[in-house]
C-alpha cells in the first residue's frame, strides 16, 4: 500500500532545492541559498549529493571575475521528483 520514498529527496533541504529547480529549470547557488535559508556549507554538501545521484547538473564558471555556480535539474531528477510526489500521495490518501 505505501510506496518507498526516495531517501535522496526525503531530506528537507534536498527536496527544497529540487522543488525550486523544477519550477525554474536552473538557478544560481546564491538564489538557492537565499530561498532555502541554508548555510553555504550545508547547501554545498546537499547539492553534491543531488549531483552524485544524477538529479542535478552543476556548472561552475566565472562571471565578472567572480565564481558562479549554476544548478540545473536533469531529466533523471525530474523523474525522481515526480515519482517521489506520486509515492508521497499514497501516504496522504491512506484511510
Amino acid at each position: 500500500m505505501f510506496k518507498d520514498l526516495d531517501p535522496i529527496l526525503h531530506s528537507q533541504l534536498r527536496l527544497a532545492v529540487v522543488s525550486l529547480l523544477i519550477s525554474v529549470k536552473e538557478a544560481e547557488f546564491t538564489f538557492l541559498k537565499e530561498k532555502t535559508n541554508a548555510t553555504a556549507g550545508n547547501l554545498s554538501v546537499q547539492i553534491q549529493k543531488l549531483k552524485d545521484a544524477g538529479y542535478i547538473e552543476v556548472i561552475k564558471q566565472f562571471k565578472d571575475n567572480y565564481p558562479q555556480t549554476i544548478c540545473r535539474i536533469t531529466p533523471t531528477g525530474v523523474g525522481a521528483f515526480e515519482e517521489y510526489v506520486k509515492n508521497l500521495q499514497t501516504y496522504l490518501s491512506a484511510r
